[in-house]
């Protein structure tokens, strides 16, 4: 055994152990948010994308779809960051490009250590593929969908990310926001629901967000069948988490809301 042995087993376990703490506040987050525990395929999915990547639901860095796990432009983000990414580049793709049209076409390059030559990657995005609310930002959804299949490919990581995928078209944004419970079915009613909801508003009007989607991924979040049924605190916190999704993330937090969609339009079909 050499010298270096005791430090490296040191630090793999630590990593380990690091591991283990993510996929155990990920399971929680799963069975809190779904109300439900996860089949044998999606924990052993799970496993691995906290083990080897660290992702977090509650941070934002995973969701499920479709029944399948979905990474983050967040959670690429934060993992790049983490294993000291060197940098990314990123160019448009002039040829493939109709600024008349919104249809772009970006190239990312990421070079995850000092001697990489980079891992390549495509995004594209013109107004059939991307949401109503998102129309006019057409060249950044295609420069994060580059970003985030080029980081996939660099750190090996096999599911899609969430902005990948291409959205419904989506009806106008509603002037009437999701009504909120004004006193919680287990909590004590004073005057603060008025408060929660319309810091609500705010939010969904600053940020131009579809008040039918943020109620649906509020019962999501809140893991009830109905928003009714959630406390004032889970309420609270969903509003505060809504709130700094959009000031740090918003096209994230779009793509977000926009999974909602498309489970709407297929239970209805």
């Amino acid at each position: 055994m050499t010298e270096n042995q005791p430090q490296f087993y040191s630090r793999s376990s630590k990593a380990l152990d690091l591991g283990t703490k993510v996929l155990q506040k990920n399971l929680r987050a799963a069975k809190r948010i779904l109300g439900w525990h996860l089949p044998p395929r999606m924990i052993s999915l799970l496993k691995g994308l906290s083990r080897d990547y660290g992702f977090s639901i509650e941070a934002g860095e995973l969701q499920i779809i479709d029944g399948n796990w979905y990474v983050t432009h967040t959670g690429l983000l934060r993992l790049a960051r983490r294993k000291k990414c060197r940098g990314i580049h990123v160019e448009a793709v002039d040829s493939l490009c109709d600024s008349a049209a919104n249809r772009f076409v970006l190239k990312a390059i990421v070079y995850p250590s000092k001697d990489s030559s980079g891992f390549v990657g495509y995004g594209d995005a013109d107004p059939t593929n991307v949401s109503a609310l998102v129309r006019g930002a057409e060249m950044r959804i295609a420069e994060t969908r580059a970003v985030n299949r080029a980081l996939r490919k660099a750190y090996g990581i096999g599911i899609c990310s969430v902005e990948e995928m291409g959205t419904v078209p989506m009806p106008a944004v509603p002037s009437v926001a999701p009504k909120m419970p004004s006193t919680p079915a287990n909590g004590n009613g004073n005057g603060s629901g008025h408060k929660v909801r319309d810091r609500l508003c705010q939010i969904i009007r600053q940020h131009k967000l579809d008040p039918d989607l943020v109620k649906a991924y509020a019962v999501d979040f809140c893991g009830t069948e109905v928003l009714k049924d959630a406390t004032r605190e889970q309420i609270e916190e969903f509003v505060q988490h809504l709130s700094e999704s959009a000031q740090n993330d918003r096209d994230a937090l779009l793509c977000q809301l926009n999974s909602y969609a498309r489970t709407g339009e297929e239970v209805v079909a």
